[in-house]
């Protein structure tokens, strides 16, 4: 791994590396930020964010105001890119599929198959290389935005025992229901929606492994609330299985990172709760 980006902030350091993914088939980047007690040589939990469509790992260490909060609890927070990208890598003309687009899923249907491994990526390659590299203990948390919030439910459900602690903001619930996820779920696993159930945490909710608490929050001003997000469908999956969820409804917010910025400290705090 290479080193591309070093800045002091609260105390602690927030980076930007690059390395050659074998999960994806070409050169990632992700940012991290050490807080004071891993700069000092603590060995600290991690906290894995995963951001929405059209981000990569600039987006969150940029705008959602984390660090401080991360500072606080000794948290390492790790933010991906959201797809492979780079010569080579397929990619159409649209925002909601391809680089960008990832969705967090191991895609089965060429030429998607060969790069878009993203589950892969984030569950097990990354993990790895960050915790050779850096200080960390082995308690890991997950969360994330929209269809990053997809992203860290289904990624949680999907590999119990691996996660203590996992939120969302403005998630996509059940994109096998919504027009993102079935765009993405025919392009990337093809056209049997069976195969669609096992990225789809509305779905894992009634067979989940495991029952971390999940903590949600959706502004009702977001435009996508009702066409692409549904939390209704995980509130009603969650009551139907026994499963914990706080899902908080915040007045006039919307999709964006004003909204994020706006909860992250709640969202640390939460996490930092069973990670310490």
């Amino acid at each position: 791994m290479n080193r591309v980006e070093r800045h002091a902030c609260f105390g602690g350091r927030q980076e930007v590396w690059k390395h050659p993914s074998a999960a994806l088939g070409c050169e990632m980047r992700f940012g991290v930020y050490l807080p004071p007690a891993a700069v000092a040589g603590e060995r600290c939990p991690v906290l894995y964010w995963l951001a929405g469509l059209t981000c990569n790992e600039q987006t969150f260490i940029t705008k959602a105001g984390a660090q401080e909060h991360a500072a606080r609890h000794g948290l390492i927070l790790v933010a991906p890119d959201t797809s492979p990208r780079g010569a080579g890598v397929p990619n159409v003309d649209s925002y909601d599929l391809g680089e960008g687009a990832g969705f967090y899923v191991n895609a089965t249907q060429a030429p998607w198959s060969q790069h878009y491994r993203m589950q892969d990526y984030v569950a097990q390659e990354l993990p790895a290389l960050v915790e050779q590299q850096f200080p960390c203990t082995e308690a890991r948390g997950i969360f994330g935005h929209s269809m990053g919030g997809h992203g860290a439910l289904i990624t949680a459900l999907r590999n119990p025992g691996r996660y203590r602690s996992v939120s969302a903001f403005a998630p996509v619930v059940a994109p096998s229901q919504v027009p993102w996820g079935s765009k993405a779920f025919a392009a990337y696993l093809g056209e049997d929606r069976e195969a669609w159930k096992e990225w789809d945490a509305v779905e894992l909710i009634a067979s989940a492994g495991e029952r971390l608490p999940l903590l949600v929050d959706q502004g009702d001003s977001d435009e996508f609330l009702s066409k692409q997000l549904r939390p209704e469908l995980l509130e009603q999956a969650c009551a139907a299985a026994g499963h914990s969820l706080t899902l908080r409804r915040h007045p006039g917010y919307d999709h964006s990172y004003y909204f994020i910025a706006s909860f992250i400290g709640d969202h640390l705090a939460h996490h930092a709760a069973s990670l310490r």
